[in-house]
């Protein structure tokens, strides 16, 4: 079946049937569909996924990386320069935007189709690979354990 204007035969129809039939549609927007125009007979119009790839743009991560140099350096300077109990809570207050931000970017990153090493694109029905998850697990918290020493050694 054709969504064009122009004639078309029986023969036609069947060659176009067996083209689509055998092409591997990926599931999902971030991977670029198969070029049609050459695999398709002459004469065959096509519909084909008009909307652009989606990838984030630098104004979606504008106030991600804000939040996370705004925290970062709340972190940073009030528990390098002094040890009183005000600057831990700045400090504190600094690791958990730094923390929101990376999350925040983390969600948007697979909203817009990309993924993780090891972990399946969303929406695919796999399961995730335990060794990934146990990996990032690990990450995760060593990096929670080593701020949260620096935060307790520098107060006291």
């Amino acid at each position: 079946m054709s969504t064009g204007t122009g004639p078309e035969t029986e023969e036609l129809r069947q060659g176009s049937e067996q083209v689509l039939s055998e092409l591997v549609v990926p599931t999902s927007y971030a991977i670029a569909l198969p070029a049609i125009e050459d695999l398709a007979a002459p004469g065959v119009v096509h519909e084909r996924e008009i909307r652009p790839r989606r990838r984030l743009r630098w104004w979606q991560l504008l106030p991600i990386v804000l939040m996370a140099t705004f925290g970062s350096l709340m972190f940073a300077f009030p528990l390098a320069f002094s040890g009183d109990a005000a600057s831990s809570m700045i400090g504190m207050l600094g690791l958990l935007l730094t923390a929101a931000s990376g999350g925040w970017g983390a969600m948007a990153a697979r909203r817009a189709g990309y993924k993780w090493p090891g972990l399946p694109r969303r929406g695919s029905g796999t399961r995730a690979s335990w060794r990934a998850i146990m990996a990032y697990t690990l990450i995760a918290g060593a990096a929670v354990a080593l701020a949260l020493w620096r935060v307790v050694h520098l107060r006291g």
